[in-house]
């Protein structure tokens, strides 16, 4: 018999079907497949499968809930901003009073057919010796270092003192941020064991991230260069021309942080770049990292004055400014004592840095952040590094 074209192509779909699903072939369905595994292995299998199904219909639960707490946040957050701009009185209604929603459900299964893998490794966090790199590489930079820790306390005291931040301020902070002890190229996550693992590139005395560098050198950055040139200018001329390099540099860097909009996405962006990390080891500079360290605060403290709050930030309150942005953070310290124990954290952090940020979760309410904010500065400031800052101060 000839067969035609459109009865070959059947002929080989069948055959196909045969070979990729044997079961057909026997006359068995995909389920029956499965009891030809092992006793042991399908049982395993069968509780595999109902432990995901489980874990998925509770995942999807958890979800719904949270998508709709985080819209919330965002939406009464949008509210005040609103009614801030209105010159309109806020209400406690005006924020989220319950707590966000926790997943409890059952962990996610493991796939016994599956080989185990290890866990994934955390993603790779540039070090100082990175910035280092990046900035001889990209800038021809080398920052000028200081001889001793001591010294560089001396220049950010120096900076900090005249942009009108309070010795309180200045102490209490660092020892927030750099754990009491910190020096100078301090980085996130090394505070207390140098052989640790970097948790960001948050750098210094006041923890600036390299998206923080970047903001403030174009936010900034021209002022600094009117700083430096006028140091420039008070030296001997050998040391004059060395100083007019750095400020060739940093002018070059200025430029690049200006090439995008004034916007914290497109920072970050850039801060991610070779040149980003090679801006940021303008913070292990003795000459321009103290500025770099003190316009982060006075950045804060100059948001919070024309917003109409004339009085004196506490330590607490500026950090609270420096750990939620400043919008948040005066959100957050201009509120009625009454309501911080009765207000969510929750309602000045976007979902992913609430989920980031243990601190925030544990002190859930504003009364108790600030409150244990302000209860580890007490202990901070005992330490060496921030009794030696202090010293400077006078």
């Amino acid at each position: 018999m000839t067969i035609t074209p459109p009865d070959r192509r059947l002929m080989f779909a069948l055959m196909a079907l045969v070979l990729f699903c044997p079961a057909i072939l026997y006359g068995q369905s995909a389920d029956e497949g499965q009891s030809s595994l092992p006793p042991g292995r399908a049982a395993a299998m069968a509780d595999y499968r109902r432990a995901l199904a489980e874990y998925q219909s509770a995942q999807a639960s958890y979800d719904a809930a949270a998508g709709t707490y985080w819209i919330r946040i965002a939406e009464r957050r949008h509210l005040r901003a609103s009614k801030r701009s209105n010159k309109e009185p806020l209400a406690i209604g005006d924020y989220v009073l319950a707590q966000p929603p926790v997943y409890t459900g059952p962990a996610k299964p493991r796939d016994p057919s599956k080989p185990e893998e290890p866990p994934e490794a955390p993603p790779y966090v540039p070090l100082v010796a990175d910035f280092l790199a990046a900035a001889r590489a990209e800038f021809n930079f080398v920052p000028r270092m200081p001889q001793s820790e001591s010294e560089f306390k001396h220049a950010y005291a120096k900076v900090a003192l005249a942009a009108g931040l309070t010795a309180d301020q200045i102490v209490r902070i660092y020892g927030f941020e750099a754990g009491g002890n910190g020096g100078y190229d301090i980085e996130a996550g090394l505070e207390h064991d140098k052989h640790a693992r970097a948790i960001t590139t948050a750098l210094g005395y006041n923890q600036l991230l390299a998206t923080n560098t970047v903001e403030i050198l174009a936010e900034s950055g021209r002022g600094f260069l009117q700083v430096l040139k006028a140091r420039a200018a008070q030296l001997p001329d050998g040391e004059g021309r060395a100083f007019d390099d750095k400020i060739t540099i940093v002018r070059r860097m200025v430029g690049f942080a200006l090439s995008v909009p004034d916007d914290w996405k497109e920072h970050e962006a850039l801060s991610k770049t070779q040149k980003g990390l090679g801006v940021h080891a303008l913070n292990l500079d003795v000459d321009v990292g103290p500025l770099l360290q003190t316009q982060k605060l006075l950045d804060s403290v100059i948001f919070a004055r024309r917003m109409g709050l004339s009085r004196t930030l506490t330590a607490a309150e500026l950090e609270m400014m420096n750990l939620t942005g400043d919008g948040n953070g005066f959100d957050m310290i201009t509120m009625p004592y009454a309501w911080r124990d009765q207000v969510p954290t929750s309602n000045f952090f976007a979902r992913g840095g609430y989920s980031r940020n243990p601190v925030a979760q544990r002190n859930n309410v504003v009364g108790r952040l600030i409150a244990s904010t302000a209860a580890r500065m007490d202990e901070e400031v005992k330490k060496q590094g921030a009794k030696e800052l202090a010293a400077a101060l006078h």
